[in-house]
């Protein structure tokens, strides 16, 4: 398990051997002070005769003793927590590094709160391996080991002694660890619930007051809170009485030399300085045995932990090359598409042709596959069969910024970072100048809400865009997608957000900047994708039909009841009581 960890510390491997070394001598300090007391009781043992040098020379060397092992004991720890989070942030951008090659809709469904808890709870759980149990946790167990080999040349008998409670410390040690180790699976389990809930309920609090669903959410957030709290007083519930026991033997090494060897002096089998030896350094090597002892139930914690990490790192990463895009158009095909979100397939043989320049939409009800396509095209996952094509080239076969040079995707939800506006539409192309930004921004309709802002295009968005309404975001979002001006667009509900008016100087703003390029929208809203060179009907997983407006509504009858329901909603109405109409 070390090996796994050292993995990651580079060239701080160094450093914590050298932290080993420095806590090694440390713990040597704290333990030869014992030595010295031995020494000052032995000449009274045998009744001999010393002056005061004598005494004065071991008391300073006590002393000094206790001053190295700060010393020591400090630098050790110094140089072993510089290794330690040297090599966390290792870990973190190598698992960032593999998290970036494997599919993001995979990483999405992980969940915040889980990539929160692995990524920043479990590996800073792990500095207390790096940290302390290494090079503080081997020093501790390596002096005693020293000591009780050098008390096996001074009397076997009284050494073995000495050992005996060892393994009565032992046995309450492993069954703690077989205790908890068994309830280990169930406790982190349910802290990962508990951060996914905490995260959703913070998230949703919005919703929850609007609707007044209070009392259901926070029952659901009160049940994973103590379903955690539960579990991790079962698990210590279970250790506790085997933690007490060893941490009452293991370190009372005397336990049995005390009323024992007294017995072998009195027979003559041992002498009494040999006792008072064993005894000296018997409770010097208590306190570092416990210590070191100690550490090792964090062992299966920190085991499962990198192993958690390992799973998240061994996800299948997506199949990509680092190949340039190649193709000589910008045409798109799906060929024989078949998708599933785990075991449920979901995308049932879809084969679909988008000629270049040409407008597309994809419609059907909930769940029947549309945004699905689109991320596959956009590269959020793999399909388990079939291709996905560009221009005659599989995407599977150009590197993933390759393939983002050549689409701008605008979903209905899109993040804004916390910073400026202008820097957010920046993204879509680095290198543009703040002119470049601000012609997409107007092309976009967000000139009428940034002039209300207090800084303009400069006002900070807030964490995830709070700052900003959602129909403002959208325009920001899209705003991207103008500076981006890739020759592929993919709008999913890019509308979802806007009130009819802003909606239609939107779409206005669509139909200039999509002129010429290969478009695909995913649309509730029929009405507005009348004038699409094709549309795309997929019903449950598979295509029902393709063709225009006009052709659909002659023979598709998935498309006549998609039409019958928007033209339905389009009359909507609520009537109140008293007369008036909303």
């Amino acid at each position: 398990m070390f090996k796994k960890v050292l993995e990651y510390a580079g060239d701080e491997r160094k450093t914590t051997y050298v932290s080993m070394v420095v806590m090694l001598l440390g713990i040597m300090m704290s333990v030869l002070p014992f030595l010295f007391i031995y020494q000052l009781i032995r000449p009274l043992l045998l009744h001999e005769m010393i002056d005061a040098s004598y005494i004065f020379r071991r008391v300073f060397a006590i002393a000094a003793c206790g001053i190295l092992y700060a010393i020591f004991y400090v630098k050790g720890l110094s140089l072993s927590h510089r290794a330690a989070y040297n090599t966390l942030k290792n870990l973190r951008l190598s698992l960032q590094e593999k998290m970036e090659k494997q599919p993001l809709g995979v990483i999405q469904e992980t969940g915040v709160g889980a990539l929160k808890k692995r990524l920043i709870d479990d590996i800073d759980s792990i500095e207390l391996l790096l940290a302390h149990a290494l090079p503080e946790g081997l020093a501790n167990l390596a002096v005693p080991l020293f000591v009780f080999l050098a008390m096996f040349f001074t009397d076997w008998k009284l050494a073995l002694l000495s050992l005996c409670s060892l393994p009565l410390g032992l046995v309450a040690m492993m069954a703690m660890y077989r205790a908890g180790t068994s309830k280990m699976g169930a406790y982190y389990t349910a802290a990962q619930k508990m951060n996914n809930t905490i995260v959703e309920y913070i998230n949703g609090m919005e919703v929850v007051k609007v609707f007044n669903r209070d009392g259901d959410s926070y029952k659901r957030f009160e049940q994973d809170v103590r379903g955690y709290r539960d579990f991790t007083l079962e698990w210590y519930k279970v250790c506790w009485p085997w933690m007490a026991l060893y941490n009452s033997i293991l370190p009372c090494v005397a336990l049995f030399t005390l009323p024992i060897g007294s017995y072998l002096v009195l027979c003559g089998d041992s002498s009494l300085p040999d006792l008072a030896l064993m005894l000296c350094m018997s409770f010097g090597i208590g306190a570092p045995l416990l210590r070191a002892l100690s550490f090792m139930s964090t062992l299966p914690q920190i085991n499962y932990k990198i192993t958690a990490l390992e799973e998240l790192m061994s996800a299948p990463p997506l199949k990509q090359t680092a190949a340039p895009f190649i193709g000589n158009r910008h045409d798109i095909k799906f060929h024989n598409i078949h998708f599933a979100y785990k075991e449920e397939e979901v995308l049932h043989g879809i084969s679909l042709t988008i000629p270049k320049g040409s407008f597309t939409a994809l419609v059907g009800e909930s769940g029947s596959g549309k945004s699905t396509l689109a991320k596959l095209l956009v590269h959020y996952y793999d399909p388990t069969g079939g291709t996905v094509q560009i221009g005659g080239q599989d995407i599977q076969q150009m590197s993933l910024e390759a393939l983002n040079d050549q689409i701008s995707y605008v979903s209905q939800e899109q993040f804004l970072f916390h910073m400026s506006l202008l820097e957010n539409i920046r993204l879509g192309k680095p290198n543009a100048s703040d002119e470049e930004v601000m012609q997409a921004a107007e092309k976009a309709q967000c000139r009428e809400f940034l002039d209300r802002l207090p800084e303009g295009i400069h006002t900070i968005a807030g964490d995830g865009g709070k700052q900003l309404s959602g129909g403002e975001r959208q325009r920001i979002s899209i705003a991207r997608a103008i500076l981006k001006d890739a020759p592929i667009i993919v709008l999913d509900e890019a509308t979802a957000f806007m009130d009819p008016e802003n909606e239609e100087k939107m779409n206005r703003a669509i139909a200039e900047i999509i002129r010429g390029k290969t478009v695909i929208v995913i649309a509730h809203r029929l009405p507005s994708i009348v004038g699409a060179n094709q549309i795309c009907v997929l019903n449950k997983g598979k295509i029902a039909d393709t063709g225009t407006h006009e052709e659909l509504l002659k023979r598709c009858p998935e498309y006549q009841k998609l039409w019958r329901a928007a033209k339905d909603s389009a009359q909507w109405s609520v009537n109140v009581k008293g007369g008036h109409t909303l």
